[in-house]
């Protein structure tokens, strides 16, 4: 079972999913200012994830998906990431780069598995 991790950070909050593991397959799309708008970001994930629609953006000619949807794309470095877009078309989560298209493909099924049952750890509150 995976497990999504928030970390405090100096301006916000951020997240991460973590698989079973323990290697983070997607990072939250941005800082969020409170706990509990990265907790609505998280949410957010975890209901859209397993239903979103797939585009390949790497394909010439790909048709284009109602959002939710992952989108495939190639970085500045040639290598495929994934973004999730929620309802409103915000990214939601991203992944790293991945030289394959297929490791990528996998990325996108291990965050639609791990997503809807994993727990979320909060943050270590500051040391004094």
């Amino acid at each position: 079972m995976g497990k999504f991790v928030i970390k405090a950070t100096k301006t916000g909050y951020t997240y991460s999913l973590k698989a079973g593991n323990g290697e983070v397959i997607a990072v939250g799309g941005e800082v969020y200012n409170t706990l509990a708008s990265v907790k609505n970001g998280i949410e957010s994930v975890i209901k859209n994830a397993p239903i979103a629609n797939l585009e390949d953006q790497t394909v010439a000619g790909a048709e284009e998906q109602k959002h939710p949807k992952f989108e495939i794309y190639k970085d500045k470095a040639g290598e495929f990431r994934f973004r999730l877009k929620a309802r409103n078309g915000e990214i939601i989560a991203a992944s790293e780069g991945y030289v394959k298209k297929d490791s990528c493909k996998k990325g996108i099924a291990s965050v639609r598995k791990n997503a809807e049952n994993s727990p979320v750890i909060d943050p270590e509150p500051p040391k004094d």
